[in-house]
């Protein structure tokens, strides 16, 4: 699970969670214990949080009575923890902060707690569908593993607007859902890490509810550091999306930021060309081939690039001049590809043969007739 914390309270709950003992003890249910899974799935007295009777839940102990629920957006804390079906804890948090709908928790949890009520104390039975799937999550959770939650609902409240924020919290957060987005994308679910790399570049700004910036000039090249890092992560997820123009966008507000950002060029590059924006993806791409003159990626999309130009009729090789030579015109040179010496034709071959054997025919004949 990806989360963030309270710092002030984190080195306590990192205390807690290394501590054998139930966050909660008077609950110690055999359901809890030692009933099977299998069981709980088939348990009248579950409730059905999703049709598919793949997520339930068991109210122990009701919240507010006509309370409201948490709703999409909005911030919940709880204090939950976790085990699979031999009864291993591998999730504990006496103080668990998340927005519903951001992806900084499993599905299971987010859909839980938009049905709970302050206050109530409940167990949530999931199947692996709603949290770690086929993957997992290393080393503690195996693949396709349900899970069963302990779960109370603290407290909710709106989303803090992060323009009222200090920047420093700005920035740890911001970091926060960078990682929550980078955790998404190792797993391959890029929709979900788009979505929280979107919400990082919300946070990670200067700027106060009146349009001035507020930081001072560390903070703000701390800023704009992480903002240059989400956009390329973001930038990249959009091209597995398939959304290259959202990616080229993106790209460019990179070299906004930092001109000289040799990934964005390189992007930018390769999406133009892929475009059919020639002129300007050689001009992109040879930017980005005098800062990094070493990286074979940009050598390869170069040549790429000329055999494009070239209608793909000719086969060229890129070759870059010695970068001491450069100077300020790095415009590299062509030299078209060696042809291969061209081997003996099968077409030839089989004519020969054709030709070898009319003849011997031919003096089969002759010989007869004499």
């Amino acid at each position: 699970m990806v989360r963030f914390q309270d710092p002030s309270t984190e080195d306590d709950v990192l205390e807690r969670d290394s501590s054998t003992e139930s966050l909660f003890p008077e609950y110690a249910t055999q359901e809890w214990t030692s009933t099977s899974f299998e069981e709980l799935f088939m348990a009248e007295d579950w409730t059905d949080i999703t049709e598919d009777r793949l997520l339930r839940k068991k109210v122990l102990e009701p919240g507010t009575p006509q309370g409201p629920h948490p709703a999409w957006d909005q911030e919940v804390t709880v204090k939950m923890q976790c085990v699979l079906e031999d009864r291993t804890v591998v999730e504990k948090d006496c103080k668990l902060v998340f927005v519903i709908g951001e992806g900084d928790v499993n599905q299971a949890l987010e859909e839980c707690v938009m049905s709970m009520q302050k206050g109530e104390i409940t167990l949530l039975l999931t199947d692996s569908q709603y949290a770690y799937g086929l993957l997992g999550r290393e080393p503690d959770i195996p693949a396709w593993a349900p899970l069963l939650y302990q779960l109370q609902l603290l407290d909710f409240r709106e989303k803090p607007d992060p323009l009222t924020l200090p920047i420093a919290d700005r920035i740890r957060i911001g970091n926060q859902k960078r990682e929550t987005g980078n955790f998404h994308f190792q797993r391959e679910e890029y929709s979900l890490a788009a979505r929280a790399y979107c919400v990082a570049l919300d946070v990670l700004t200067t700027r106060s509810k009146d349009g001035n910036d507020v930081g001072v000039k560390e903070e703000e090249e701390e800023v704009q550091d992480y903002r240059v890092k989400c956009l390329n992560n973001l930038a990249t997820t959009q091209v597995r999306l398939e959304q290259f123009d959202e990616a080229l966008h993106t790209s460019r507000d990179v070299l906004t930021l930092e001109p000289n950002n040799v990934k964005a060029l390189f992007r930018v590059g390769k999406l133009l060309s892929d475009k059919g924006e020639y002129k300007e993806a050689m001009e992109v791409l040879k930017k980005a081939l005098k800062l990094e003159p070493a990286t074979k990626a940009i050598h390869v999309e170069l040549s790429k690039l000329v055999k494009r130009q070239s209608g793909g009729k000719e086969t060229q090789e890129w070759k870059p001049k010695p970068a001491e030579m450069l100077g300020e015109n790095i415009a590299p040179f062509l030299i078209p590809s060696k042809k291969k010496p061209s081997g003996i034709s099968w077409k030839f071959i089989l004519g020969a043969l054709v030709v070898a054997l009319g003849s011997l025919v031919t003096s089969m004949v002759l010989t007869a007739r004499n």
